[in-house]
């Protein structure tokens, strides 16, 4: 009986084969597993080599494998990219969107060695004089460019004020421990998974005196249609409520890949309203950091992730 039980989950029986696997190795599926494994193996592999070469490889096999691999990302990017630059042809966008792909394949070797890159002199640093003077917490926004890993090392280059940091999980919980492992380390005020949460605690580490660092150029349906690209795009308002309630200045942190895996980090302020209409302040604050990140955009549109749903 037991064996005709154990052949039955393995066969696709009472339980199935995928369930008896996930039960003998702890509730983790053998994809999981296996993606885990492929996961960790890249980054022997890419650690293996110097940091230029490692990024240069992966870029390239980004180039040619993401447009295929990701076919519905790749559709996304060139119809985001068509909406916002109608003007070019579409050889350009597709020469962009081949563009980004590597910058995406770049990024994922360098998360394997953001320790080396924080601490090999690759940064430059471009900040408001006053920025980080009086040790002060603020409210530091980022787009997903050049590699955005590294925008909050721009944050503990200037000020002692701690960052903290919000992250969306990934859905392998084996791959997403590893990552957050490699990223721990940038954000020494604590790095919280996105959870109805995460707002307050983010709050909270602001009240006591530390500096929020968030990527604040997705799409999101609760927050303001404010102008992106000659279009209203839902937009989060979270930075600019945090900023404007707690009396904190707003920062749009760009990040600019330069050849050699070196990187140009400028911190721009923006300027955030003190009226009596709080609401029309906070949604003014989130138009004028969405047009900053569009600014820079255009400047360097290869560097941008364009297969977000950013519109809607």
């Amino acid at each position: 009986m037991r064996r005709r039980n154990m052949v039955n989950a393995m066969t696709g029986g009472r339980f199935g084969a995928s369930r008896w696997l996930q039960r003998r190795w702890g509730g983790v599926s053998l994809r999981y597993r296996l993606e885990d494994l492929a996961f960790g193996l890249s980054g022997l592999c890419l650690s293996a080599l110097p940091l230029e070469s490692a990024s240069w490889l992966s870029g390239r096999l980004w180039r040619v494998f993401g447009p295929r691999l990701g076919s519905r990302r790749q559709t996304r990017a060139l119809a985001n990219l068509a909406l916002a630059f109608p003007e070019k042809s579409a050889a350009e966008h597709a020469a962009l969107a081949a563009a980004m792909w590597e910058n995406l394949g770049r990024i994922f070797a360098e998360t394997f060695r953001l320790a080396a890159i924080a601490a090999s002199g690759r940064l430059t640093i471009e900040a408001p004089c006053d920025f980080g003077k009086t040790n002060e917490a603020s409210v530091v926004c980022a787009a997903h460019q050049g590699n955005w890993e590294i925008a909050v090392l721009a944050v503990s280059a200037k000020t002692s004020a701690k960052p903290a940091g919000v992250y969306q999980r990934i859905k392998n919980p084996l791959v997403d421990a590893r990552v957050r492992a490699m990223r721990g380390f940038l954000y020494p005020g604590g790095l919280y998974p996105k959870t109805p949460a995460t707002p307050r605690q983010l709050i909270r580490h602001a009240r006591e005196g530390g500096t929020l660092a968030v990527l604040a150029d997705q799409r999101d349906m609760r927050g303001p249609r404010v102008p992106f690209f000659n279009r209203a795009a839902p937009s989060t308002p979270f930075p600019a409520m945090v900023a404007r309630t707690l009396g904190l200045k707003l920062y749009a942190g760009e990040i600019i890949r330069n050849p050699n895996v070196r990187f140009t980090i400028r911190l721009v302020e923006i300027p955030v309203p003190q009226t009596e209409d709080r609401e029309a302040d906070i949604v003014a604050a989130t138009a004028a950091l969405q047009a900053e990140f569009e600014r820079t955009i255009r400047l360097h549109p290869e560097q941008w992730m364009w297969s977000h749903r950013r519109w809607g």
